[in-house]
């Protein structure tokens, strides 16, 4: 029988990290995974991010909805239509606002006999844990269920708020496993039982924020980059881009994370829908992300007709 991982944790968690390490240690080991990711716009810009290690065909990406109400449907349709292979296992990667605990009452109904009982992952941001503010009943609700909570962001964390952190996860779910990225052994993963852990109660609505995204183009230096992401607002807790910079043929794929780091790393191909620019958050408007782009580029004009002036003052 199959095994289904599903992982799940807040905005920025390392969600996409870990699946990447799971793809890996799954690929190395002889096995053939099957990757989905969900995300309200565009996870065909994660999707592409995998294809240098797995066949295309062997990546979903779900894009508009989310998995753990709307899309679940849309979810376990497309998972029961997964080939049937040898050493086959099933990794989705829930969006980082998702409703953990109604996706694994939803999932596991209706599945192809030949899958296992759905299981669940959570990591958990150490350095950000429960410093959400409205948004700490959403990431406490996003463990309560998992089998194993996978701890990440640990570098340069004192003991004390480590410690502070793991007593803070037994409290809400005494069952799980908790260990760190370097620990996780995907060998025994598959072997995983669901959690019988109880959940407490969750307003669902909760999970729902609102996202957006419109065109971006092309940016004629990084510096563009960092300008978008301070204008945008930190109510916006995502922000995700990718474009051409400058003449360079290849493109840039770039994100602000909740805590405002902004990370920029070559994206891999061409992005099937274009160069975007896409945010997850309250506020997240196509209006706002416009403006944001052309403040950075009306700030970059400046930047070199200033530039100019003073290198061509006379003296």
């Amino acid at each position: 029988m199959e095994a289904i991982i599903t992982v799940v944790g807040f905005l920025g968690a390392g969600k996409t990290t870990l699946l990447k390490h799971l793809m890996i240690g799954y690929i190395d080991k002889g096995w053939k995974p099957f990757i989905i990711l969900n995300d309200y716009e565009n996870a065909n810009l994660d999707a592409q991010q995998f294809i240098e290690q797995i066949e295309p065909k062997q990546v979903k990406a779900l894009s508009g909805s989310c998995i753990c109400c709307s899309g679940i449907n849309e979810l376990r349709d497309f998972v029961n239509r997964i080939p049937k292979r040898t050493n086959g296992i099933t990794l989705i990667e829930a969006n980082g606002t998702s409703d953990a605990c109604s996706l694994m009452s939803f999932l596991g109904v209706g599945l192809n006999d030949r899958f296992l009982p759905p299981v669940q992952i959570s990591v958990v941001d150490v350095k950000n844990w429960q410093k959400r503010g409205e948004h700490n009943e959403l990431e406490a609700n996003q463990i309560q269920v998992s089998s194993l909570i996978v701890l990440t962001h640990i570098e340069n964390i004192p003991l004390d708020r480590l410690t502070f952190v793991v007593n803070e996860l037994h409290k809400l779910n005494p069952l799980a496993e908790i260990i760190n990225m370097d620990k996780v052994d995907v060998s025994l993963l598959p072997k995983l039982s669901p959690s019988k852990n109880n959940a407490q109660k969750f307003e669902h609505l909760k999970a729902h924020w609102s996202s957006c995204s419109t065109d971006l183009p092309n940016l004629p230096n990084s510096n563009c980059i960092y300008d978008i992401c301070n204008v945008l607002p930190k109510s916006i807790l995502r922000v995700k881009g990718c474009t051409q910079i400058g003449n360079k043929e290849e493109y840039t794929y770039f994100e602000r994370t909740p805590s405002g780091e902004v990370l920029v790393r070559p994206f891999n191909g061409v992005p099937i829908t274009g160069s975007k620019l896409l945010t997850i958050g309250p506020g997240s408007e196509p209006k706002l992300l416009e403006k944001a782009i052309k403040t950075s580029l009306l700030q970059q004009n400046k930047n070199e007709l200033k530039h100019a002036t003073t290198k061509y003052k006379p003296y």
